[in-house]
């Protein structure tokens, strides 16, 4: 899982003129601005930011319990630990502080998914996009939507959420690894074909490069029917392409 929390500290120092270089700098305690303690909260997001996830959940069950916000990040730290009785508590909890936050009712989504109870994830996928159906910040649970759809074997349903991710942040199946607010779902069964799919969703979106990308991670993982590659009309665009050819002319990969 495969599975965005933008979160770190930037520090900088400037000198306006080579004379201000030379100026001294006055050692007086009195002159030193008093050190602004972090929030439990912000000290949280510092420990994700550095993946370190188990100071991250300490931090988090100090701040406030009564933040929404809060309860689903520690639901990602314990998610992040494999602790996912704990995490999928945070999710509830957070909910309940907000019925229509969507980014921990896809959170929670995640958590059946990776439990592969594939018809209560694809409930709390869709009460996700209720929240947003239409904007960019859906698109990930689409996916998600759409993989869990392909692990039921309705890949007619998959196929139409791959899409619909797609329509919504073009570079959505790019950005993979990151931790945040918002998971995603990496693993899946029958990952060649899955890939056969996304293959063909890029093709019709005329996403040549990617297409291709795709239908050879395809072959990379055993995907071996190349008849039905030959003649899928979604593939149309490509089979002119020396490097379309030059995949159907591979030998098929032993597993």
């Amino acid at each position: 899982m495969m599975m965005i929390l933008p979160a770190g500290l930037l520090l900088a120092a400037a000198l306006s003129s080579p004379s201000a270089q030379t100026m001294p700098v006055a050692s007086s305690p009195a002159a030193q601005p008093p050190a602004t303690a972090l929030s439990s909260e912000t000290r949280g997001d510092v420990f994700m930011a550095e993946k370190r996830f188990r100071e991250a959940i300490e931090a988090y069950r100090a701040a406030p319990a009564n933040s929404a916000l809060v309860q689903n990040k520690l639901g990602i730290a314990y998610q992040q630990t494999n602790q996912l009785d704990e995490a999928r508590k945070a999710y509830v909890r957070s909910i309940k502080l907000k019925p229509d936050y969507m980014e921990a009712l896809n959170n929670l989504g995640t958590i059946y998914y990776a439990q592969k109870n594939f018809r209560r994830a694809i409930n709390w996928y869709n009460r996700a996009v209720k929240v947003a159906p239409g904007e960019a910040r859906a698109a990930v649970t689409y996916e998600n939507l759409g993989r869990a759809w392909f692990n039921r074997k309705d890949y007619d349903k998959a196929r139409e959420c791959m899409q619909t991710a797609l329509r919504l942040d073009p570079d959505v199946f790019q950005h993979h690894g990151s931790v945040g607010q918002i998971l995603e779902e990496t693993s899946i069964a029958e990952r060649a074909k899955y890939h056969f799919y996304l293959a063909k969703v890029y093709a019709t979106s005329g996403r040549n490069d990617l297409a291709l990308q795709y239908l050879r991670s395809a072959l990379e993982e055993g995907f071996k029917d190349k008849k039905t590659l030959a003649e899928e009309p979604d593939f149309a665009a490509l089979k002119d392409l020396p490097e379309f050819k030059e995949l159907m002319e591979r030998p098929p990969r032993v597993l």
